[in-house]
């Protein structure tokens, strides 16, 4: 039997993978899906191989996650419960999409995954994976009562990776997990499951790895603008510290005009918001989260690249999307988000919903300009050839009456408050009977 599976390296996948083994009594294909995660692959093809896997796939993905995943999403200004990002939920359709095509090259019969039974990944791994290739048997150990009566905790799986030989990051006196992607890295369990121990405190100092607190963040300011086509981000220019002008570009010359003198790719938009972002203390969220299988659980996140792409995106759909356009979309932002966050990123709603997205998005285009401080992201400035925003109507200076006459507001006001007056008067005519 071959069963592939999804494997980071981490104490979960590291333990799975050799208890796979044991009681599968087959061939593990451990996939591990570059989608960001940085220096943690260091040594990664060689810890499975260690830990029992006969071969261990890894690839890049980091541009397809950024292109076809990161920015679609951010284009439909999708968040969850007003405050998280969806980084962990994105990056699962992708990862598995290409296990089951792994998983058919490889001839295999099964996948397996890490998720346990009281989370969401769970339920975003499986929709995806039966979207994609419905014949595949999943095999989740999380809800195998053999495996959790072996590993009723963390402690007995960091016991059995001492006694195995398996190189963990995880100890007993740090057992919180943590996940890292292109858009962002979560941290849960452990000492995070007290909601009210402080996650910005002195005690979870060295737990951050992508960005600094905004108490240590710089004490000056920096300028930063981002250039958007058709909802996308396309370019970054940074570098303008303390200054209104705009920013240099990475080659070192101004753009003319607002126009850059080059395109970034996805992947380099992110890891340059990245950068940007944890230099400056932005983008971190602690979040008592409604997961989808009924409880609430608490996160921390740090996600300081996508949190300036939202931010700026907002500011340039505010600019240049029509009023009913946005209201209409804005309107599916909890359904989008829902659709993300629960593990239906390959099902038929959300991909008509991005089609109304990407008309929605037709001229979201021109600049935004940013100030960075301290773990605040402050609107400097913003500008588009499609902008909707017309000076001559909304200036409070002189009539213009020519594009906006004042007095035609009487009527409108008087017909809005019709309604209002017959309910008054019904009121009324009720109360004296």
């Amino acid at each position: 039997m071959k069963i592939v599976l999804a494997y980071s390296g981490g104490l979960d996948t590291s333990i799975i993978l050799a208890w796979l083994k044991q009681n599968y009594d087959a061939e593990i294909i451990a996939f591990c899906a570059d989608i960001g995660q940085g220096e943690e692959l260091d040594g990664l093809k060689d810890k499975a191989l260690r830990t029992g896997a006969a071969k261990c796939v890894i690839e890049d993905l980091r541009e397809e996650f950024a292109r076809d995943f990161i920015f679609p999403m951010f284009q439909a200004g999708a968040i969850s419960e007003g405050q998280y990002f969806l980084g962990t939920s994105i990056a699962r359709p992708l990862i598995a999409k290409r296990m089951v095509e792994i998983a058919r090259a490889e001839s295999a019969e099964a996948i397996a995954h890490g998720a346990t039974g009281k989370g969401n990944d769970q339920v975003r791994f499986e929709p995806s994976a039966a979207a994609v290739a419905p014949e595949l048997k999943v095999i989740a150990p999380w809800r195998d009562q053999k495996f959790r009566r072996q590993f009723p905790g963390r402690a007995e799986m960091i016991a059995f990776a001492n006694e195995n030989k398996i190189a963990v990051e995880a100890s007993v006196s740090k057992p919180y997990s943590m996940d890292r992607n292109l858009l962002h890295i979560s941290f849960e369990s452990g000492m995070l499951e007290d909601p009210w121990f402080d996650a910005s405190g002195p005690e979870a100092r060295d737990m951050y790895k992508l960005s600094v607190s905004p108490e240590d963040a710089p004490n000056e300011a920096e300028y930063i603008e981002l250039h958007f086509e058709a909802g996308n981000c396309t370019f970054v220019a940074a570098g303008g510290a303390s200054s209104r002008e705009p920013g240099p570009s990475r080659t070192g010359s101004s753009g003319v005009a607002g126009v850059p003198p080059s395109k970034m790719s996805p992947l380099e938009i992110m890891q340059t918001l990245n950068k940007l972002g944890g230099k400056h203390g932005i983008g971190r969220v602690d979040l008592v989260e409604n997961r989808f299988v009924g409880m609430k659980g608490r996160g921390v996140y740090e996600t300081p690249g996508g949190a300036i792409l939202y931010f700026a995106h907002r500011q340039m759909e505010a600019l240049t999307m029509d009023r009913e356009m946005m209201q209409l979309r804005d309107g599916l932002i909890p359904k989008y988000s829902a659709l993300v966050y629960n593990g239906f990123w390959f099902s038929p709603e959300r991909e008509a919903l991005q089609a109304l997205v990407t008309e929605s998005q037709r001229d979201v285009t021109g600049v935004v300009r940013l100030k960075l401080y301290k773990g605040n992201i402050i609107v400097a400035g913003r500008k588009s050839a499609k902008s909707l925003y017309d000076p001559a109507i909304a200036t409070m200076e002189g009539e213009g009456a020519e594009k906006y006459n004042q007095s035609d507001a009487t009527g409108f006001i008087r017909l809005n408050a019709l309604r209002l007056k017959v309910r008054a008067a019904m009121k009324g005519k009720s109360t004296r009977d």
